[in-house]
């Protein structure tokens, strides 16, 4: 049986409102509810867009009634199947869907809370302020959204991560008798999704990968906000997915139960890679408005379009109406299956832990986001030396040091591991392919926004994952850097190749405004440890931090290993900023730098110092630690009443005004970069101790 979802004005005309309320079973009276609610919450608001959660009411029933294996009563268990809404502008489908499988809240780090995720009230106040119902859904605000899915494409690469996630689970944690994982992801995605680059790279890993625990719903319904898609996208997806080595089934009308049914079967009985059903939709608008657009994908229906359409429904309730015997159709389905498979999981869970203690610690290390107990007992210190190492070759030795120590620790690079020096090279510790998902070196290819976006998914699904790449190619990275900050996800990125010391490239691969525009994103920690010592203490602060991804910046260049027995421990780069030279006496002139750029300052203090100038070098390796710090500890870094300070990065000044005030000068870069030798470079633009100590000696006397 089908119902069609469009309003009486758009619907064929053998449809007789009459026929389908006499066919009308529970079934439909819970798609219709799913409707109603999201057309209701849309009028409320005034806002939103009801034309796709109408239209896709009986997928997203189909799926979650019929095949998700989930636990309203706790949405954080590990080893459920997920559900992405890609397509985040369609918000009031999974609102709706939380709400009528009585899903239970859930925050940012996993606690369960015994009150609904969303609560009716909550639907009537959908996008307004402080409402578990935000125009796209956040993941953190609402229990049983796993991932906050705003620009389309980003819930398709996060996807990608989730399924990787339980593969790798699957491979380490399954034991003969045990099988605690096998959990699938399940994605409803848009035209507009598959048309971003995001979920395109993505896809493409998918494929590769064979990950045949994840299925993306592709709703064909030929409409984006400007018309018509194919006023610029008349392209074969199925013919483009195949050839990513997906499986691709189809479903000619969204309202066919059976047959979607029937393609989801095929997904979960598919061992051979990804899964794309193409489900043809219709959706639910009323008549094009002036712009040549549909109303009802972007903007509420309207009192009148809504009576019509509930009208032919059949659908005589007041506003925002949910019969009982949904709330319990509900109950039977989808939570009385999650509640049996969860209640069965932990007591399986419960013997594992005694078959296999060393396995089940940490997985429940995992679940509560704590690393191993000696960890950082791994964290290896570097003797001074005044050739040094680049720091990405310290990264690099600290990398494998602590992933000795945390087996969840896993990641690669984006075709660059030979240069980032990512590789973890334990015994055991093998490539992730489709034949050894137990593995923990990933090979992203040539795909930065893809890798990304799958780290995200990664981490949401509790791993602790790093991906790697030069610094410049953030440019590529950043909306998924973005959204990990939004989500409070400690995604670790290893950047290389950070500053014009990157020499003949030339300008277009060396990062000049890119500090910057990283420092720019709230709750993202920005590390550039300036020697070896320093890296071994940045990667102990990242990979303490659970609600705060880091970008570990990282150069090509050597660097000398400060000798601490003269200097200060690198201990302070847990504060952000420290002091490193010794001594109380009251500095004249303060010099500040990050990464590269504490040996220049630290050769200019020693210029400064013998024309009997006192200097204090001050590293701020990670500004977002350093001004998280009480006012007291910072002043006592950079007393205030020391106004002649100087500041040194070879990037673009933007930001460094925090620290300098009135009479501090910049040594850094004020345009792009060059080809030409690193030390040619920075001779060239004026990054040396020569020009510090000029810099000071013009701050003193400004």
């Amino acid at each position: 049986m089908s119902i069609d979802e469009t309003s009486p004005s758009q619907a064929p005309e053998t449809v007789v409102p009459q026929q389908v309320a006499a066919e009308m079973g529970i079934e439909h009276l819970a798609i219709n509810t799913i409707r109603t609610l999201s057309m209701d919450a849309v009028q409320a608001a005034n806002s939103g867009h009801p034309g796709t959660p109408m239209a896709l009411a009986p997928v997203a029933y189909t799926v979650w009634q019929n095949f998700l294996r989930f636990d309203p009563n706790d949405p954080t268990w590990p080893a459920r199947d997920r559900f992405v809404l890609s397509c985040g502008h369609a918000s009031m489908l999974l609102y709706s869907m939380l709400h009528l499988a009585e899903v239970k809240q859930a925050d940012h780090y996993g606690d369960v809370v015994d009150e609904p995720a969303v609560p009716l009230e909550h639907i009537k106040k959908f996008r307004q302020l402080h409402s578990r119902c935000p125009g796209h859904p956040e993941f953190g605000e609402t229990g049983g959204v796993e991932t906050t899915t705003g620009p389309l494409g980003q819930g398709c690469g996060n996807s990608v991560g989730m399924a990787i996630a339980q593969k790798w689970y699957a491979a380490r944690y399954n034991k003969p008798g045990f099988e605690l994982f096998n959990a699938k992801t399940y994605v409803i995605c848009s035209d507009g999704d598959l048309m971003e680059g995001v979920s395109c790279e993505a896809a493409s890993i998918a494929g590769h990968l064979k990950l045949s625990n994840l299925v993306w719903i592709y709703d064909d319904n030929k409409i984006t906000i400007e018309g018509e898609t194919d006023l610029a996208f008349t392209e074969n997806v199925a013919l483009r997915f195949k050839s990513y080595g997906w499986n691709v089934s189809f479903v000619e009308d969204a309202n066919d139960l059976a047959a979607m049914q029937k393609a989801l079967k095929k997904f979960n009985s598919t061992k051979t890679g990804p899964t794309l059903i193409v489900c043809k939709s219709r959706i639910g608008y009323g008549s094009p408005n002036k712009a040549g657009s549909h109303k009802a994908h972007g903007e509420p229906l309207g009192a009148d379009e809504i009576k019509l359409t509930k009208a032919f429904y059949q659908w005589n309730e007041p506003d925002f109406f949910v019969p009982q015997d949904v709330y319990e159709h509900f109950r039977q389905g989808v939570g009385a299956r999650g509640a049996k498979l969860h209640k069965s999981w932990k007591s399986k869970l419960k013997k594992y832990g005694k078959e296999f203690p060393e396995l089940a610690a940490e997985l429940a290390n995992i679940d509560s986001r704590e690393l191993p107990a000696d960890w950082e007992a791994a964290l290896p210190t570097f003797p001074a030396d005044a050739k040094g190492m680049a720091s990405r070759a310290s990264g690099g030795k600290v990398l494998n040091a602590v992933a000795a120590k945390i087996p969840w620790l896993i990641g690669g690079s984006a075709d660059l591991a030979p240069s980032t020096l990512t590789l973890i090279t334990a015994e055991g510790s093998g490539d992730f392919e489709p034949n050894n998902y137990n593995a923990r070196n990933f090979h992203w290819g040539i795909r930065e926004h893809g890798m990304a976006a799958a780290l995200n998914g990664m981490a949401l699904s509790g791993l602790r994952p790093y991906g790697a790449t030069f610094f410049v190619f953030t440019d590529y990275m950043r909306p998924s850097m973005r959204l990990a900050a939004i989500m409070k996800q400690p995604v670790l990125w290893v950047l290389t190749h950070d500053s014009i010391g990157v020499g003949e490239d030339g300008p277009t691969h060396q990062p000049v405004e890119h500090l910057a525009a990283l420092r720019a994103i709230p709750g993202l920690n920005v590390m550039r440890p300036g020697d070896a010592n320093e890296v071994a203490q940045a990667y102990r602060a990242a990979l303490a931090s659970t609600d705060a991804p880091t970008a570990m910046v990282l150069t090509r260049q050597n660097l000398p290993t400060l000798d601490r027995t003269k200097y200060a421990s690198a201990e302070g780069v847990a504060k952000g900023g420290y002091v490193v030279t010794t001594g109380d006496e009251k500095p004249q002139v303060i010099l500040m730098a990050t990464g590269s750029e504490l040996q220049v300052i630290v050769a200019a203090a020693e210029q400064l110092e013998a024309k009997g100038i006192k200097t204090r070098v001050v590293s701020i390796p990670c500004w977002e630690l350093f001004d998280a710090q009480d006012a007291a500890y910072r002043e006592s870094v950079l007393p205030s009443d020391v106004t002649a300070r100087v500041a040194c990065e070879a990037g673009i000044k933007m930001g460094w005004e925090r620290y300098l005030g009135a009479k501090g000068r910049f040594v850094g870069m004020n345009g792009f970069g060059a080809s030409a030798p690193a030390a040619q470079l920075f001779k060239e633009f004026g990054i040396t101790a020569e020009h510090v100590v000029a810099e000071a000696e013009a701050s003193l006397n400004g």
